[in-house]
């Protein structure tokens, strides 16, 4: 891929390098996952360098992957935050952990892609993932899927998801995609399979809307097959993580492009940090803070955000 000619080349003269930045797991196939596919941008983007760390939970840290950039020369970078949805890792934990690798790397820029999703790239990853659990003689009509996301405290993450299923079921045959979570929000795995037994169906396919694997994919799927034990008059299908592939790593390359070109459209109309939503309202205008990751030498006890996450 050619570097934006419409922007300056780094302190190396060429393209700025790709930082990509992703959460972090406690599951050791997530984070093999995640260097993987970071492997994979590195080939597709050659000669452009390209690294990848987490915010917290799991080596590598990002500010490792920060340091190895500033060590080949690099000055400006392009941070693409490896999250499907806009809430708040990619609004506010991911540009506080960048405004602190600024502080310790004086004349290091970056510029900031948006979140993954949603996009017909991820709405074609995930209906492959769905046709790989199903036959292909199986009735789409008479097949519901079951999206289930993360969850949030941030209502429009939450609400993206919806808009993720409602784009999946539309044109695609489905006889239904409702929507669950498996954190932080309702309805929850169980409720939402319960919901599509309700509306008649008995062949349900759980959907996980997860990059990579983790503790919480693994959740979604033990709920899945402990429900279906109990109703054994369902047919319940569990699909697999997007996943590191050449789908994914278009999307990536796409949102790299995006920030070196400027060309960001962000949605602010229902952020819970500029628009008092209702139950929210204590969050505007609330100071990001990055959060502790035990890799970086940089962090003290005591520092971050102090809450902790099952990934």
């Amino acid at each position: 891929m050619k570097s934006d000619p419409r922007v300056r080349g780094d302190g190396r003269g060429g393209a700025p390098s790709l930082l990509v930045v992703g959460h972090g797991t406690r599951d050791d196939e997530g984070v093999a996952g995640f260097g993987k596919f970071v492997a994979r941008l590195q080939g597709r983007l050659l000669p452009v360098d390209v690294a990848g760390g987490f915010i917290e939970l799991s080596p590598p840290p990002l500010a490792g992957a920060v340091a190895e950039l500033v060590a080949r020369g690099h000055r400006r970078v392009a941070a693409v935050p490896l999250v499907l949805v806009s809430a708040g890792h990619g609004k506010g934990d991911i540009p506080a952990a960048m405004a602190r690798e600024l502080a310790r790397h004086p004349g290091l820029s970056y510029a900031y892609g948006r979140p993954l999703g949603p996009h017909p790239a991820l709405l074609t990853l995930l209906e492959e993932r769905m046709n790989a659990v199903l036959d292909a003689a199986a009735p789409r009509a008479d097949t519901a899927v079951l999206l289930v996301g993360r969850g949030s405290t941030d209502p429009d993450g939450n609400a993206e998801v919806y808009k993720v299923a409602r784009l999946l079921w539309e044109g695609r045959g489905l006889g239904a995609v409702e929507t669950a979570f498996v954190s932080l929000t309702g309805p929850d795995v169980p409720g939402g399979l319960d919901r599509c037994r309700r509306l008649g169906f008995r062949r349900i396919v759980v959907l996980p809307y997860f990059l990579f694997a983790g503790v919480l994919p693994d959740r979604v799927t033990a709920a899945a097959k402990a429900y279906a034990a109990g109703h054994p008059e369902l047919d319940v299908r569990c699909a697999g993580v997007i996943g590191d592939c050449d789908g994914l790593a278009d999307l990536v390359i796409e949102r790299y492009a995006e920030a070196l070109a400027g060309d960001i459209r962000m949605n602010c109309d229902t952020c819970v940090y500029r628009v008092a939503m209702p139950g929210f309202e204590r969050k505007v205008g609330a100071p990001q803070v990055p959060h502790h990751h035990p890799d970086d030498p940089g962090h003290g006890h005591g520092h971050g955000h102090g809450h902790g996450h099952g990934h």
